[in-house]
């Protein structure tokens, strides 16, 4: 490919995983190359290459003589990809705590700056910043191999929640993110763990992960206990 198709692409594919992080795109929805490309103004070639990177970050899926379409994960497969966030993270944090680039809290907190200029007016930038937040605490441990696996369940992580999360707090988010900071700063490992573990069980807490009830018998099973003798 060359330089200007893989500038086109890498644009294409950047503004296609922000609409869709950012909700704009929600999950089954069909991605037309065709209406695709004519938004963009490129080629359906570049839009395929865009959309396949999607797909290997697990945002798109495509069926065979359908397309693409934007992600719909399981319930299963969105709590194991909690479980396998809540590991990696941690591992960041260990990894911070010992050691952490000299303008990294800079970064941090002008990041934290950014969220709450967003707090309470713009809902899918709140969102998106929120997942950055955590992007950007992996790449500063400076293994690239760690930060590419955490972007990715992020990104998986924000998808989900477009698909099942009751509401989002940017109140929470925030101030956690800055406690988070603090807790990296004074070197206490086991004090940030705890606040990732408690930040990040609030954010799954807000999807309804469970299985639903799939019949009115099941439903009402409940509520006929209180007739029982």
């Amino acid at each position: 490919m060359t330089d200007s198709k893989t500038t086109l692409t890498d644009a294409v594919h950047d503004l296609l995983r922000r609409a869709i992080i950012e909700q704009a795109l929600k999950p089954g929805m069909r991605l037309p190359e065709d209406t695709v490309g004519d938004q963009f103004g490129v080629s359906r070639t570049i839009v395929r290459h865009a959309l396949v990177r999607l797909e290997n970050e697990g945002l798109v899926v495509t069926r065979r003589n359908r397309g693409a379409f934007v992600a719909e994960p399981s319930r299963e497969e969105a709590q194991q990809i909690f479980e396998v966030r809540r590991c990696l993270e941690n591992e960041v944090i260990r990894m911070l705590c010992l050691r952490m680039p000299r303008s990294g809290f800079d970064q941090l907190e002008s990041h934290v700056r950014s969220e709450n200029t967003a707090r309470g007016k713009d809902g899918p930038v709140s969102i998106r910043l929120a997942g950055e937040f955590h992007i950007l605490l992996a790449e500063l441990t400076g293994n690239e191999v760690l930060a590419r696996y955490v972007r990715e369940v992020v990104l998986r992580c924000s998808l989900i929640m477009s698909l099942y999360a009751r509401s989002h707090s940017s109140d929470c988010a925030v101030d956690e993110h800055s406690q988070i900071i603090e807790a990296i700063r004074s070197g206490d490992q086991s004090r940030a763990i705890e606040i990732m573990g408690h930040h990040l069980g609030a954010v799954a807490g807000r999807a309804e992960l469970s299985p639903r009830a799939e019949s009115v018998q099941e439903i009402l099973s409940h509520y006929g206990k209180e007739l029982a003798p």
